[in-house]
């Protein structure tokens, strides 16, 4: 097509918002519900600043940061971003909607029904967000730059299970990297306190190995039920990654291996050079734990099981909230 021709498309998209999905203390999420010519329809995810933070320069700058670095993430497991608009000068994302739960309510569910997640299951969840964290880490600019991506909150809400068994990383928010994203360590905490690793916790610069150790928090909470360091306060919680003596995972879960006790013991190490080095690594261990002596679980599986445990229509919150805007692109 033309330059020139192209000069005459509309420059404007209308969403939908069909729902809330979540919020926090400083953003909400929408379903909604794209519109196009010819009746095309296309349901995404609206993320976007609460409205008393969206004029601080800070917020907007973190948020278009968020954006900019999530724009070429393109990876199965990681939640992709579409679009960066603004509409009556507040930002907005425009982003891959994911049809399931997240970590936390599947934790939750099986607390409800009083089970444990099958080894298998919690060791594929952990293995899917490492495979994106293993992408992520290693993705380079246009100029072939490593951008040295730490995601910094890696926590079960931040973990997407669809119903067709994809599981997807999200919510780089407070992430960084090279030249993208606002970041004050050494000053502040990053993340959620009972998901920090020893780095975090102490107010060190982090790096990708950093989310190694929080992912091996996330995986014994899967297979726990349970955060095994939060406390009662952030700073007990806190205190509790960089001191509470590390349990022998079998005496908590008799089904906990010496392969996995091991795996879990490797990405919990509080000095960093006696971690994990890199995602890949801890992938290909978690891997070798899944599928070196027998037929481990798939996608398929993990939609089967989630359909199991969640009848049909019981995949999350479901407020309704039918608002129609125009979104300057």
């Amino acid at each position: 097509m033309a330059t020139s021709s192209l000069k005459h498309i509309s420059n404007e998209l209308e969403y939908e918002l069909t729902r809330k999905l979540a919020e926090g203390g400083m953003g909400l999420v929408y379903e909604a519900v794209q519109k196009g010519s010819g009746n095309f329809r296309k349901t995404v995810a609206i993320k976007l600043i609460r409205e008393e933070y969206s004029s601080i320069p800070e917020f907007q700058k973190n948020f278009i940061g968020e954006a900019r670095l999530v724009a070429d993430l393109i990876h199965t497991n990681i939640v992709q971003t579409y679009h960066l608009g603004q509409i009556g000068g507040q930002y907005f994302m425009t982003m891959e909607f994911v049809s399931g739960v997240n970590l936390e309510q599947f934790i939750e569910r099986h607390a409800e029904l009083g089970k444990q997640v099958p080894i298998d299951m919690a060791v594929f969840i952990a293995s899917r967000v490492c495979r994106g964290l293993s992408y992520a880490h290693t993705k380079r600019d246009r100029d072939g730059r490593l951008l040295g991506i730490v995601h910094r909150d890696v926590n079960p809400k931040n973990v997407m299970l669809a119903i067709e068994g994809d599981v997807k990383l999200t919510d780089f928010g407070i992430a960084k990297a090279l030249d993208l994203m606002y970041n004050e360590e050494g000053k502040v905490i990053p993340g959620k306190d009972e998901y920090l690793s020893t780095e975090g916790a102490s107010y060190a610069v982090t790096d990708g190995r950093s989310d190694l150790f929080s992912l091996g928090i996330v995986l014994t909470e899967i297979l726990l039920g349970r955060n095994i360091f939060r406390g009662a306060t952030r700073l007990d919680s806190r205190r509790n990654i960089l001191t509470m003596p590390l349990p022998k995972f079998h005496t908590l879960r008799a089904d906990v291996d010496p392969k996995l006790e091991t795996i879990l013991d490797k990405a919990l190490q509080r000095d960093r050079d006696q971690r994990y080095q890199s995602a890949y690594e801890m992938l290909t261990d978690l891997e070798l734990y899944l599928y070196s002596d027998r037929y481990g679980p798939t996608n398929e599986k993990l939609a089967v099981y989630l359909a199991e445990i969640f009848p049909p229509g019981n995949l999350g919150p479901n407020p309704s909230l039918p608002t129609t805007f125009q979104a300057r692109v």
